[in-house]
């Protein structure tokens, strides 16, 4: 019988300068001449709600100069070439993912470390970070050494898939998996906003795990993977002469959002969401709180109306109601009630609506539980009153 895989310890490092202010500062004052750009730009770093980054470059004291590091390698009109970057990130790597390290093997014998899984998308160098670690950190030199490269975020999950496939193969196994990224390296000047707020919102920094068949920490349960092929160029990462070139485009969210809804039955496994999700407290009093109060929440981030993430909503709704729904699949819509579900015929409520032939209609016998009946059963109550109340107005 296969063991058992588990997150025993993270650890994180980051460098020594903390550059997320200044790195605002650098952004904005690429689009001088277009203040309306920079209005908007300043509003949306401002509401992302980072609060401190890290860099690897230590910044000049004034972001608006011509030269932007006190090492004088980025100048504005002549920020360096993708060598020059990469050159950095083999001097800088090593001794970041090095510190990381030793604070989560602090105590541990090393040399019971069997496998190293180091993962990174900024940077490349061989020899690399795998032989470093060892010299450095004192492991064995005969562990077993992976390199996941240009993965993006999602090299983490791949790290932790591979380190619970050899744990369950092999229950002495002791995986130390290392994280690194030097994102700010790969800083360049542009007048595009979306580049811009992409720079915004990454660091510098490493992370450093150790999985065994040792229960105790995080457990690793089970992977899953959906690849969504028609949204791949919202997210790319592609070298050129002056960098890493990386696009991360603002319809990330829906992409994830519309992928995760049409494929609900995969990821869940086929059991209703409740079941998934076993906390009942956090359903209860965060999850559905936080539905509840999503337009302050957009009002307060973005300091304007919610009015466009209405808009989205609308349009979300109209291209559920003309396009065939997907086997086991439905959507939320709000239509004059026909009785279903014990609320009071004529009312105008949420159903769970498919479409079927070219015609929507209403999913029937969808489980309800007594929470969800007592919410349905209050706002229903709410409906009538304002129904009573918009009747008087027009007697």
């Amino acid at each position: 019988m296969a063991s058992n895989a588990y997150i025993n310890k993270i650890t994180t490092a980051v460098p020594a300068y903390e550059i997320n202010r200044t790195f605002i500062r650098i952004g904005a004052s690429m689009l001088a001449d277009q203040p309306h750009k920079r209005a908007v730009f300043n509003r949306m770093a401002n509401a992302s709600g980072i609060e401190r980054r890290y860099s690897c470059l230590e910044p000049a004291r004034n972001p608006y100069g011509r030269v932007i590091d006190v090492a004088g390698n980025f100048v504005r009109g002549a920020f360096p070439t993708t060598s020059l970057r990469m050159r950095a990130y083999e001097e800088t790597a090593p001794a970041l993912a090095e510190a990381a390290v030793e604070k989560l093997l602090a105590g541990e014998d090393r040399s019971r470390i069997t496998h190293l899984i180091v993962t990174s998308c900024t940077g490349f160098s061989a020899p690399g970070i795998d032989l470093e670690l060892v010299a450095r950190c004192g492991l064995s030199r005969s562990v077993e050494r992976t390199i996941v490269g240009f993965m993006g975020c999602y090299a983490a999950m791949n790290a932790l898939k591979i380190a619970r496939h050899i744990v369950r193969s092999d229950p002495d196994a002791r995986v130390l998996i290392v994280n690194v990224e030097l994102c700010t390296l790969h800083l360049m000047e542009s007048t595009s906003l979306e580049k811009l707020l992409s720079f915004c919102l990454w660091g510098d920094g490493c992370a450093a795990s150790l999985v065994t068949s040792e229960p105790q920490g995080l457990y690793l349960d089970r992977f899953f993977v959906l690849v969504d092929s028609d949204n791949k160029e919202l997210m790319s990462w592609r070298i050129n002469d002056s960098g890493f070139d990386m696009v991360l485009s603002g319809k990330v969210p829906e992409a994830i959002q519309r992928s995760l809804a049409d494929n609900q039955g995969d990821v869940l496994d086929g059991k209703p969401a409740d079941q998934v999700i076993s906390d009942e407290k956090w359903l209860k009093e965060t999850f559905i709180p936080a539905v509840q109060q999503r337009g302050a929440a957009i009002i307060k981030a973005r300091g304007l109306s919610s009015a466009a993430s209405a808009a989205n909503a609308v349009v979300n709704t109209v291209r559920s109601l003309t396009t065939e729904s997907e086997a086991g699949n439905w959507n939320s819509v709000a239509i004059c009630s026909d009785g279903s579900y014990g609320v009071e015929e004529g009312l105008i409520s949420s159903f769970p609506i498919r479409v079927k032939g070219g015609k929507w209609e209403v999913v029937q016998d969808v489980p309800v539980n007594d929470f969800s009946r007592a919410k349905i059963d209050a706002s229903v109550n709410e409906l009538k009153e304002e129904k009573g109340l918009v009747g008087e107005l027009i007697k």
